[in-house]
């Protein structure tokens, strides 16, 4: 029986993608530019196949075709290496940090950065050791412009505020969730720009004028120190 359509074109997309990508690691594997008859013994590609998929690949900027005739990688390749890099290298210096940060008995210990202009995504994340904890994971989107590391972001990057006017640590009590409360203190990077928020989030009824005041000193130590491994400037005098 013959399959449909859909089906069809579902296993053609996938084959080309799977094509797409044997193209792109094999350019990523040479140190000097590739020339199409090395591609094609690379991949075991026909030159044919190869033009075809190295056409789309052009237009998305993760293949260029040198005036040589050659074959290196595009910009966008480029774009996605140095973007995997940054995450790496935020995850290698801001865990410890969580980590370290809820080894001193605070709440649940995350790392907040800007997804669009509604919203901000969890990208690390440490919970507490505490029975009941806030439910924020690795991936959620949460609101832009509610909670103690959203408002920080869209004071920095929205707002275009200064560390004066900003501060460097701000607290939320039932924004995002009448139930929960924060403290969050901003990472900044080599450009001085922010490049994400240290939170520490947890049940409303623990955060006490007390329990406020120590995390939020210990948060913002935690959040000089993730500025300065990363090349930045922790502002002065704070």
């Amino acid at each position: 029986m013959s399959r449909t359509p859909t089906q069809d074109n579902s296993t053609d997309g996938v084959a080309a993608v799977e094509r797409a990508l044997t193209i792109v690691g094999a350019v990523a594997q040479r140190t000097d530019p590739i020339t199409l008859a090395d591609l094609s013994r690379a991949t075991g590609f026909y030159k044919s196949t190869l033009l075809r998929l190295i056409a789309s690949l052009e237009k998305a900027a993760l293949v260029v075709r040198r005036a040589d005739g050659r074959y290196a990688l595009g910009p966008y390749a480029h774009h996605l290496g140095r973007a995997y890099e940054a995450t790496y290298r935020l995850t290698e210096t801001i865990l410890p940090l969580l980590q370290g940060l809820v080894d001193k008995g605070t709440e649940s210990a995350s790392f907040h950065v800007y997804h669009d202009a509604q919203s901000r995504v969890c990208l690390l994340r440490v919970d507490s050791h505490h029975s009941t904890l806030d439910r924020i994971r690795v991936g959620d989107l949460l609101p832009l412009d509610k909670g103690a590391a959203g408002k920080l972001l869209t004071a920095y990057l929205v707002d275009g505020q200064p560390p004066s006017q900003a501060g460097l640590m701000l607290t939320s009590m039932g924004e995002r969730d009448p139930n929960c409360a924060a403290v969050a203190s901003p990472v900044f990077g080599p450009d001085g720009d922010i490049c994400g928020a240290i939170s520490l989030s947890g049940p409303k009824e623990r955060y006490s004028p007390a329990a406020v005041k120590k995390m939020g000193k210990l948060v913002q130590d935690a959040a000089a120190e993730a500025t300065r491994a990363l090349g930045g400037r922790w502002p002065s005098g704070k």
